[in-house]
């Protein structure tokens, strides 16, 4: 089964950092965009950040501007999402995606989805 797996999420305080990582099974993250996305309770996935091949261009969604930072290693097959300064709103599940190339379109549909990943920002 071709999807990703997600891992490094965990419970931490507001202001805290984690970082997440993502790595493929069964495909090559060569020459594809990835993204993360993220999930929370009761609401419609949605787009966090998202990274062209090679890395060359980024995108972040606006609340998390400024904290968050994406970044891959193709070496090591993986995509990470470093989180600073985390918020109880940024509490959710996180996923990791193929998405389009286009990198304004990176947040409308994504394929191989994994199970995600837990983040729980709570004083």
């Amino acid at each position: 089964q071709l999807q990703f797996v997600e891992s490094g999420g965990g419970l931490v305080q507001p202001g805290d950092s984690l970082r997440l990582t993502c790595t493929p099974k069964g495909f090559s993250l060569d020459l594809h965009t990835v993204a993360w996305f993220r999930q929370f309770p009761g609401k419609d996935r949605e787009g966090v950040s998202c990274i062209s091949e090679r890395g060359s261009s980024t995108k972040y969604t606006d609340s998390v501007k400024g904290r968050f930072f994406i970044s891959r290693d193709d070496d090591k097959r993986t995509v990470y999402l470093q989180m600073n300064d985390l918020k109880p709103e940024d509490t959710g599940t996180y996923y990791c995606a193929l998405v389009s190339w286009q990198i304004d379109r990176c947040f409308e549909e994504g394929w191989y989805w994994g199970q995600g990943t837990q983040v729980t920002v709570s004083s």
